[in-house]
């Protein structure tokens, strides 16, 4: 990857300034992005195995609804793939299957970025830079490749700013406000020669935002060095949900105590405070004596409503219920991700969403 200089050049012609953004999560779908697991990078052969009964129920749910798209790496995963889906009953013309080379399964962080323009109605593709959070797990070539694929497949014009970012490490409100996380957007392992400043600026003019909010860090288990879609998720433009610990001798108890307090120092463009709704967190979820990042805010928005990761604990129902309570007039559905959460992701991480124009 060639490193760009920061210069008042990069931003010529950006998206923002052409009126281009990043729509929330809960605008319209036309369609929502999968690539499916063949790899032994998150889940082993035997645990992969256990977590397709996890994977194809989220993919049936989503496909009530709108149409899913399903990377593949090889003819033989697609025949696989397509083997499970019609096991599980989904319709197979609810299903667009490519082939084209991956690494591994996380969409959210390897798959294209959709910005509209409401103005013109057209879409386009950016095209971050990907690097298996901070290099921690090669090779990633071709799911840094993706992207541009897909924006061929899809005939958009795609455009690369040439620095590292992911898909689940920032959050959107639609109306000009991102979230992030300083534990990653600020590591030295992505864009070691951009400070905060410079990372906002590229926020701003290739995501159509306005304003970047920071909190500090993420939960105990994640890898990706503190995705905020564990921690704080927009349920509209103004509120939020943020996950909380009250055992206050877990470890996530001062790290979420920490975020809310910053949260509540907040404010956005017009001035006003955030709505903070507090989700609690489930218990600890240790498999093979590793505790893995288990969270409620893990969930994913789409056209057939709030689909939320359930753990098999006393809190699962009391995170449906306040998500219920928030997303009042869509369907909010618990769905099992014990055997996916594994690979320490859930349901945002393993999607990402395709807008209407």
């Amino acid at each position: 990857m060639k490193i760009p200089l920061f210069h008042e050049d990069n931003f010529i012609n950006s998206p923002k300034s052409r009126g281009f953004m990043f729509p929330a999560e809960w605008h319209k779908h036309a369609a929502t992005w999968f690539t499916f697991p063949h790899t032994d990078a998150s889940w082993q052969t035997e645990k992969r195995a256990l977590m397709m009964d996890n994977y194809t129920s989220l993919i049936a749910e989503v496909a009530k609804n709108e149409k899913v798209c399903i990377n593949v790496n090889d003819d033989n995963i697609k025949n696989i793939a397509l083997n499970l889906l019609d096991k599980k009953g989904i319709p197979l013309d609810k299903i667009e299957i490519l082939t084209n080379p991956t690494n591994d399964s996380w969409a959210r962080d390897h798959g294209p970025a959709f910005l509209i323009n409401s103005k013109t109605n057209k879409r386009l593709i950016i095209n971050w830079e990907y690097n298996a959070w901070g290099g921690k797990y090669p090779p990633f070539a071709d799911d840094n490749n993706l992207p541009v694929k897909i924006a061929k497949y899809r005939n958009l014009e795609v455009v690369s700013p040439g620095i590292v970012m992911e898909g689940g490490s920032v959050e959107f409100n639609g109306a000009g406000t991102i979230l992030t996380s300083k534990s990653c957007l600020l590591n030295k392992n992505r864009n070691p020669h951009l400070n905060q400043g410079q990372i906002e600026r590229y926020l701003c003019e290739f995501y159509g935002a306005e304003q970047i909010l920071w909190i500090e860090d993420g939960i105990i288990g994640d890898d990706t060095d503190g995705h905020i879609d564990d921690t704080v998720r927009f349920v509209n433009n103004n509120t939020v949900v943020t996950v909380i610990e009250s055992n206050n001798a877990d470890e996530n108890y001062k790290i979420l105590k920490n975020n809310k307090k910053m949260l509540n120092s907040m404010r956005l463009l017009n001035g006003k405070q955030l709505n903070i709704v507090d989700l609690p967190m489930p218990n600890p979820v240790v498999i093979d004596n590793f505790r893995v990042p288990a969270s409620y805010a893990n969930f994913l928005i789409c056209n057939s409503g709030v689909l939320v990761p359930t753990y098999r604990c006393k809190n699962d129902t009391l995170a449906i219920d306040i998500l219920a309570n928030v997303f009042k007039n869509v369907p909010v559905i618990g769905l099992d991700s014990f055997d996916i959460i594994w690979g320490q992701g859930s349901f945002h991480c393993l999607t990402q969403q395709e807008p209407c124009a």
